[in-house]
């Protein structure tokens, strides 16, 4: 490796998942609503799916909200802070965006840090679509070219989870390889 390149490592860890993911988080399905207010102070819920398929892949889907009409799927990192308590997942989106999950199993929330890339936060409807569809995959990767790595829009939230359930649920599932990014 010569002296101006570096080798970075995936955003994956290595560490062993805990002995309690597939109690608390293999195959768990969440359906949960942000309280909110529309752009005249109205009162109004974000809705949002999420599916932990497998220990390396989530499936998801936004049914409220600015980003609504989105559907998709990543790599996650998972990490376990209190067996059958609290768990952490983390994932990179193709739009360049940092998302950062925290399921608390006990109080019934999930608590999101989001840090929106400029193109995805100014440009929402853009990030709308199926990420199966190959010209709304791309489209999505184009997100992350714009601005830089400073100009995230950091959007903290705590959601109540109104379903938990076993299983894809309306979510199609995706291949353990897919490609995520």
């Amino acid at each position: 490796m010569s002296a101006n390149k570096m080798s970075l490592p995936s955003y994956h860890t290595n560490t062993p998942l805990h002995t309690s993911f597939a109690q608390d988080l293999l195959d768990v399905h969440l359906i949960y609503d942000y309280d909110a207010e529309d752009d005249n102070g109205n009162p109004e819920k974000w809705r949002y799916e999420m599916w932990f398929m497998s220990e390396s892949r989530c499936v998801y889907a936004i049914h409220g909200g600015p980003m609504k009409g989105r559907y998709n799927y990543q790599t996650i990192s998972v990490q376990c802070i209190r067996p059958g308590e609290l768990w952490q997942v983390n994932w990179l989106e193709e739009t360049g965006t940092i998302c950062s999950l925290v399921y608390d199993i006990t109080n019934g929330t999930v608590t999101t840090l989001l840090g929106f890339s400029k193109g995805h936060w100014e440009n929402a409807d853009a990030a709308h679509g199926d990420k199966r569809n190959p010209d709304d995959f791309a489209r999505w990767k184009g997100l992350a070219d714009i601005g830089r790595q400073t100009d995230r829009f950091m959007l903290s939230e705590q959601a109540h989870i109104v379903e938990k359930f076993r299983g894809p649920g309306n979510l199609r599932p995706v291949s353990p390889d897919v490609v995520t990014l």
